[in-house]
């Protein structure tokens, strides 16, 4: 007892603690950690709570029984600052953000309204009145936004520095005066923003009068994304880089029907911008030409985005790769048509720092590419290959291929060609994989439980649409798994049943379309996965009763 007395520590010493324990920008080990820290005892639980509303908080209440629950969880997450409604469909969404704001030390930075049917004017308005910290606002996929809008944000949010605006917008307005009045909204938004870092304005009614007013404006202006503004031209887009030569990051397209982008003026002002970290482009008829002038200009890019370009510019990337091997650490090469395993061989010897790739649906590469990458790039952790051709023989060896600790996440949806004997061996060659994508792999079976048993560490695995995926020999415990997506398999009770008693800490579920499960089967699930906190059904039918029990645990339903 006296011992016990002397290790006594106030609560804000712990929490001092705690903070320092958490203090990195890992998010999956900062989650952990939270969840270990929690089970100790309640007052850790109790500070680990305010820590969770911090980082992040999801608010997906679905019924009209939101308000009632605001005090508690306020009380809950008195300090958080990060608050996210994305797909919010309950407690109309002015009245709750209206309640939200009177809550007197709540100090939202960062508000996510995403897939909203328009912006919520009231419930902002209350929220810029009475917190004005706000700094990150997200406004994608609003289905009705006008430059009325523009206006409103730029009136209320004057500190923001990250605004996302993209696909916004079902009915976009097209007359004369309605697009000059989106410039003018622009034009407020550029002129009030004066500390705006970050914009992603992908899909929305931008054009160059309006683009240049936000680079001449925005004086702190860092990162842009303008992928699928039909409206740009290769000499809006390059009037508008001269006004903003310290941009760190550009991903930009402009509509097809215009001219190759190989304009000398263009090309001129992109290589001008010498802060320039991450460039993307999308849809866009490259040309080898840009791509040498960029390696001669030695840009210090980290990461490349070429998704969706027509051109044969393989000569050209092989330069820039190899000119500029030292910095690469993130390529994205979707929907490459002249790509095969041959030049992916080759490319791989100047990506040492590799640490994530993108070469979905490049029709002529086979897994002989993925092993290459494997091979010649020991920081490699993320490998997306979704819809690419595959072979079905003529493996090379997995002891020739070796063993690749390193990757940790593996999307290959979409490939029906993927085997159980495939998967297999990639479990012995990715042994510490941590994400696991097979959507949509048709011919998939029982091997999926051999490649739990070897990838022990495997968190998210996504088998939605996997039709003939099999789990019944999952008799074994999957310590680590959290989301688990079985969305459009056939999957039944007794399934459902086996992933209850051995995956117990799994915290997300996705069983929609799942025509041979029941109520009985979901049961098992929330009954023993009491960690559980979503759980998507679709039209799987529960009962008031078994809601309750759902309730009870905490868990959502969607």
């Amino acid at each position: 007892m006296a011992a016990a007395t002397y290790l006594y520590l106030p609560y804000d010493c712990w929490e001092t603690v705690i903070r320092f324990i958490i203090n990195n920008d890992d998010e999956n080990n900062n989650r952990h950690s939270m969840i270990s820290l929690s089970a100790v005892s309640k007052q850790f639980l109790a500070i680990t709570d305010r820590f969770t509303g911090r980082f992040r908080f999801l608010l997906p209440l679905r019924q009209n029984r939101t308000q009632p629950l605001l005090h508690r969880l306020y009380r809950k997450f008195s300090i958080l600052t990060s608050l996210n409604l994305s797909r919010y469909s309950g407690y109309d969404l002015d009245d709750l953000l209206c309640q939200i704001s009177r809550f007197p030390t709540l100090k939202i930075t960062s508000l996510n309204l995403s897939y909203q049917p328009t912006v919520p004017e009231n419930g902002l308005r209350a929220i810029s009145q009475n917190n004005t910290i706000l700094t990150s606002l997200t406004c994608s996929h609003i289905y009705d936004i006008n430059a009325t809008h523009l206006f409103f944000i730029a009136e209320c949010f004057p500190l923001l520095e990250e605004l996302d605006l993209s696909h916004v917008g079902m009915f976009m307005h097209t007359m004369v005066d309605e697009t000059e009045s989106y410039v003018l909204g622009v034009q407020a938004l550029s002129l009030a923003l004066f500390k705006l870092r970050k914009v992603n304005l992908s899909y929305f009614p931008i054009n160059n009068q309006s683009l240049f007013h936000l680079f001449n404006n925005c004086k702190l202006l860092q990162e842009v994304n303008i992928f699928g503004c039909r409206e740009l031209t290769n000499a809006g887009i390059a009037s508008a880089l001269r006004e903003r030569p310290k941009l760190t990051s550009l991903l930009l397209s402009i509509s097809l029907h215009h001219d190759e982008f190989t304009a000398s003026h263009l090309i001129d002002s992109l290589v001008s911008l010498k802060s320039l970290t991450c460039l993307g482009l999308s849809a866009l008829n490259i040309s080898d030409e840009l791509l040498y002038t960029i390696a001669r200009k030695r840009l210090p890019l980290t990461r490349l985005v070429l998704k969706y370009c027509s051109g044969r510019y393989y000569n050209g990337l092989f330069y820039l790769l190899s000119m500029c091997h030292k910095s690469f650490q993130h390529l994205d090469l979707e929907d490459n048509r002249f790509l095969n395993d041959q030049h992916v061989v080759e490319l791989s010897s100047f990506l040492g720092d590799l640490v994530s790739v993108n070469l979905s649906n490049c029709s002529k590469i086979t897994e002989s590419a993925l092993f290459a990458l494997a091979r010649k790039c020991p920081l490699l952790g993320e490998i997306t290959m979704e819809n690419i051709r595959g072979s079905v023989a003529n493996y090379e060896s997995p002891a020739y291929i070796g063993v690749h600790p390193q990757l940790k996440s593996l999307y290959l949806g979409k490939n029906s060609w993927l085997s159980d004997a495939n998967i297999i061996m990639f479990a012995s060659i990715f042994p510490n994989l941590e994400v696991l994508d097979f959507n949509s792999c048709n011919n998939i079976s029982k091997g999926i439980c051999q490649v739990l048993r070897r990838c022990c560490k495997i968190r998210h695995l996504n088998l939605a649409f996997c039709k003939k995926v099999k789990l019944l020999g999952m008799n074994f415990v999957v310590p680590m798994l959290e989301v688990l997506n079985l969305s459009n398999t056939n999957v039944n009770d007794k399934t459902l049943y086996l992933i209850s008693k051995n995956c117990i800490g799994l915290m997300q579920l996705s069983l929609q379309l799942c025509n041979y499960v029941t109520e009985e089967g979901v049961k098992h699930v929330v009954e023993n996965c009491t960690r559980l906190q979503e759980i998507y059904l679709g039209d799987i039918h529960l009962s008031d009763k078994t809601r309750e029990i759902f309730s009870h645990h905490g868990c959502h339903l969607y």
